[in-house]
């Protein structure tokens, strides 16, 4: 299904963090499509005001903001929050990750875990921070973007940071384990308080560069590159597939709090369909264990409305 399937979301205006680059662009790209007013929220100005021109000149009379956004940068979220400047606020995608190979762990200016920094932190706190706006919005949603890597790793609470075991690959599956907790932990908050906002975890599958159709000047596939991908695709897709099972949890009305959507076909590629969460995806302890470090880190009470 795309965005073709759901009414128009014309008046409505969604936030995507990461939205200059990979699956994040084209899930504004297709929100753009449906007639809502999409805010690009994105660490580099330049490639977020890139990412909107290569939108706008696929979709017609795309409604485009950008706001700058660095979810490493705890204290510059409430400016950015402020800067958005909206009195309704209908989505937030939580999607920016950073992934890093290199062997040395980074912090950022806090000290933090830069991965687990980014990926969770920054957007627990960016929740907190846009909570007001969330609950003045009548069914309101957050969406929460996974990994299917979290599936073979397990959250350690007594290193969140990676301090005693870094690796990098294991540090990403944790810090986006760590998210799809809180969208779940989130989800039981919000039913606690009767609060019409909603809160969707979703994941793209296995989406890969050379899958994924070209977007000049912002991104470039080769015909080259797509042959070399053409195997994969008998098991991974395109980042522009990978997003779309995030298009539909914003969109699609009949998707209730508390839900994880994934790819149909092994969970890797395909059109979107509900999952089952594996039990340490949502373990409502750990959840709660995490939830309490993580605004004692962050210095943000996250308090549903």
């Amino acid at each position: 299904m795309t965005w073709q399937n759901y009414s128009s979301a014309a008046g409505k205006t969604f936030l995507i963090t990461g939205a200059s680059a990979g699956i994040g662009y084209f899930v504004a790209e297709q929100l753009a499509a449906s007639g809502a007013t999409v805010v690009l929220g994105c660490r580099d100005t330049a490639k977020a005001d890139l990412a909107a021109r290569t939108i706008a000149a696929r979709v017609p009379d795309a409604r485009l903001r950008s706001v700058r956004l660095d979810l490493a940068d705890l204290a510059s979220l409430p400016v950015a929050v402020a800067d958005l400047g909206v009195d309704r606020l209908d989505a937030v995608v939580l999607n920016a990750g950073v992934l890093l190979a290199g062997a040395d762990r980074r912090c950022t200016a806090r000290g933090h875990e830069l991965m687990f920094a980014t990926n969770h932190l920054g957007h627990f706190a960016l929740v907190g921070h846009l909570a007001p706006v969330l609950a003045a919005t009548e069914n309101s949603r957050v969406v929460t973007v996974g990994s299917f890597a979290v599936r073979s790793e397990r959250l350690d609470l007594s290193d969140l940071q990676s301090e005693h075991d870094y690796r990098p690959k294991r540090t990403y599956a944790r810090s986006k384990l760590a998210q799809m907790l809180f969208g779940f932990e989130l989800d039981r908050r919000l039913r606690a308080r009767g609060a019409t906002t909603a809160s969707i975890v979703v994941h793209p599958g296995g989406a890969l560069d050379s899958l994924t159709p070209s977007r000049p000047p912002l991104f470039t596939r080769t015909t080259a590159q797509h042959l070399r991908g053409l195997p994969a695709s008998l098991l991974l897709h395109g980042k522009h597939v990978g997003a779309e099972p995030i298009v539909r949890a914003v969109l699609d009305t009949e998707i209730s709090s508390g839900q994880l959507w994934g790819p149909r076909v092994f969970g890797l590629r395909g059109r979107p369909r509900r999952e089952t969460p594996h039990a340490h995806m949502a373990d409502p302890d750990t959840a709660a264990r995490l939830w309490v470090a993580s605004s004692a880190l962050t210095g943000v009470d996250v308090s549903p409305r």
